[in-house]
């Protein structure tokens, strides 16, 4: 396509924000699908970020070595496998564990591969079904960005700028301006992909008058943030601090206040810890809608087969949850479908695995259990008939809440009924006479690529707290801190309030009828939930016109298209499933997909000279430009 006329010829510019690991996934593609689509044509690619690339902030190298990954090694990868539909090429590449490998063993190209000392020892002491540690997950990724450099074609051109990109508006002739913080001038780009990652946030209306209240009365509350980057020096020794939030922002809290400060952890026979305290923890009150902890990770290799679409919440229902003009309602839209999925994959497991705990054929079950309505007492009669112990029953709401109608007489008791319920959670997760719970788990992955974050925030909680819960040494640290009277339970939906009269904070929950907990320190422990509107990056705020009604980017599913020449992948977009930058190995992973179309969509608009949108051209007569979608069929997705 000709140069415009006013405009010197160049090669077309793609700037893409953000290199993290969301960034780096894309850069991966990019490099895959470039010498298809490219041809050999020139392409300037302005990589931004202030933190070093592969990593990003969340996973950057400085933060505490205590802190784990909450998934096994062999389950982490930033590699296409044959399981991934899309329409670009399938490049394997190693997970963690055998990225880990490869480095020990000195394999093909780990004489490139450079670790400090520290790194290095872990790298020789990881295990497959081990947890790494955050700092070793950073080297990974860091290897993984380099890789993807080291494979974009020689036309390419690379150039990196170590500023946070704080405003993106239109040049005169349409192209995208880019403003980067510190400098005079503006990054002027073709298209600009926004791969911003996790994003902290401004509190909301009831945050805010929270920190209002705290220093109104000398009070310490933290609002949501990323554990890691959390100053907790005000949270003082022995004094009792309110937690809101069980999941895994509390898993690091808890590991920051207690190892973090001196504490030790020592064996107490088998399977058991005891809590060796240092004198400087605060006692935690920590509380949440289902007053548990998330569910432990298996801890047993999967034996069955591959990952297998729905059979009952399929595409066809997934798009229309995707169109309802408000968040599906977990348990009126969302649960029924859910349930029958996942008790599908429950009774299919335990049928053909153990069918000795079993009374029916599999086949004359399966025929039954598809035809009955979700949550029938035919579906319910069907199963007392099939299945003789109710431990080997599928009953999701037990399993979803715990502690649902239950109360306790005095605090202590419910500590203990706590304490029994992790243990026996940890027990059964590392038992595989239990592997229908892993099918779940995998029925649960494949439920979250289909439906990703059009489920809304209650699903994204659900299926955090079934299938993305902390490792089972972690618990069992937490039941060491429990003994050791370190961490306290409050039970299921806590309230937590403001005390005018005293000054403190108080919660209270229907666990314990009238046990009420005051402190001068309450915690959010939680992640800011996704928004554009309350977002503290600048750019992402300035984009609030183009928001949904629930505050995310709206963006094209197909490839991440906000408008002409920008592209958004992330938490902060409506597109689903964008939440998890690497995956398990063999997942079909939402945001592999998404990574590659989006690739394959931007690479397409640079080979046909991708440029300002014409609509916005002040030269009369300049030539038309490319649309700003990719040629007839490049798209074509591969579906096998």
């Amino acid at each position: 396509m000709p140069p415009h006329p006013l405009r010197p010829a160049a090669a077309p510019r793609l700037a893409l924000v953000g290199t993290g690991p969301r960034g780096t996934g894309l850069l991966e593609r990019i490099a895959a699908n470039a010498p298809e689509l490219l041809h050999g044509s020139p392409l300037d690619l302005h990589l931004v970020d202030p933190y070093p690339p592969g990593g990003g902030r969340i996973w950057r190298r400085e933060q505490s070595p205590l802190l784990w990954m909450n998934s096994h090694a062999e389950d982490v990868t930033m590699y296409t496998d044959e399981s991934v539909a899309c329409a670009g090429p399938v490049r394997p590449g190693p997970s963690l564990a055998e990225w880990a490998a490869l480095v020990r063993d000195g394999g093909p190209g780990a004489e490139t591969i450079r670790l400090d000392p520290g790194t290095a020892a872990d790298v020789r002491a990881l295990h497959p079904r081990d947890f790494a540690g955050r700092r070793l997950q950073n080297a990974y990724l860091s290897w993984v960005y380099e890789r993807a450099v080291a494979a974009l074609p020689p036309g390419v051109a690379v150039h990196r700028h170590r500023r946070r990109a704080v405003r993106l508006d239109r040049a005169p002739d349409g192209r995208q301006r880019l403003w980067l913080d510190g400098a005079t001038a503006p990054l002027l780009a073709d298209v600009v992909v926004l791969c911003l990652g996790h994003l902290d946030a401004e509190p909301d209306p009831a945050q805010q008058a929270l920190a209002r209240f705290a220093a109104a009365h000398d009070l310490t509350y933290l609002p949501p943030q990323f554990t890691a980057d959390s100053d907790l020096r005000a949270l003082r020794p022995g004094e009792p601090v309110l937690v809101r939030g069980f999941g895994l922002a509390f898993t690091d809290l808890m590991v920051l206040l207690t190892e973090g400060r001196g504490g030790r952890f020592t064996p107490d026979g088998p399977g058991r810890l005891a809590y060796r305290p240092s004198g400087r923890e605060p006692v935690l009150y920590v509380g949440s809608r289902r007053g548990v902890p998330y569910r432990a990770k298996i801890g047993y290799p999967w034996d069955g087969g591959p990952l297998t679409p729905p059979r009952f919440l399929g595409p066809a229902q997934a798009e229309q949850l995707r169109r309802l003009p408000r968040d599906p309602d977990l348990h009126r839209d969302l649960l029924p479908l859910v349930a029958k999925d996942l008790g599908y994959a429950h009774y299919h497991r335990l049928f053909t695995a153990h069918p000795e705990r079993t009374r029916t054929p599999w086949h004359a079950f399966a025929e039954t259990y598809a035809a009955s309505p979700p949550g029938s007492a035919e579906l319910d009669a069907l199963v007392a008939a099939s299945v003789p112990d109710p431990a080997d029953r599928f009953d999701l709401a037990a399993l979803d809440r715990p502690l649902a109608l239950r109360t306790f007489p005095d605090p202590a008791t419910l500590q203990e009924a706590v304490r029994t319920h992790v243990e026996a959670d940890i027990a059964r997760r590392q038992d595989p006479r239990h592997s229908p719970d892993f099918a779940v788990f995998l029925a649960l992955l494949s439920l979250y690529g289909q439906l990703g974050s059009a489920g809304g925030p209650a699903w994204h909680g659900f299926f955090s707290y079934l299938a993305s819960g902390p490792p089972a040494p972690r618990l069992r640290q937490l039941m060491a801190l429990s003994r050791a009277g370190i961490v306290h339970f409050l039970g299921a939906d806590p309230v937590f309030t403001t005390d005018r009269e005293d000054g403190v904070f108080r919660a209270h929950a229907p666990s314990v009828p009238g046990h009420v907990v005051r402190a001068r320190a309450l915690v959010e422990a939680r992640v800011p939930e996704p928004t554009v509107e309350r977002s503290r990056d600048p750019l992402l705020r300035s984009l609030a016109a183009k928001a949904t009604g629930r505050g995310l980017l709206a963006v094209d599913p197909a490839d991440g298209r906000v408008r002409p020449g920008l592209y958004a992948l992330g938490p902060f977009t409506d597109a689903g499933g964008t939440g998890a930058a690497f995956a398990r190995p063999g997942t079909n992973a939402v945001a592999f997909r998404q990574n590659d179309a989006t690739a394959r969509a931007v690479l397409a608009l640079m080979a046909c000279g991708a440029g300002p949108d014409p609509t916005l051209s002040p030269f009369p007569g300049a030539p038309p430009r490319a649309p700003d979608r990719a040629p007839r069929g490049v798209l074509k997705r591969r579906t096998g």
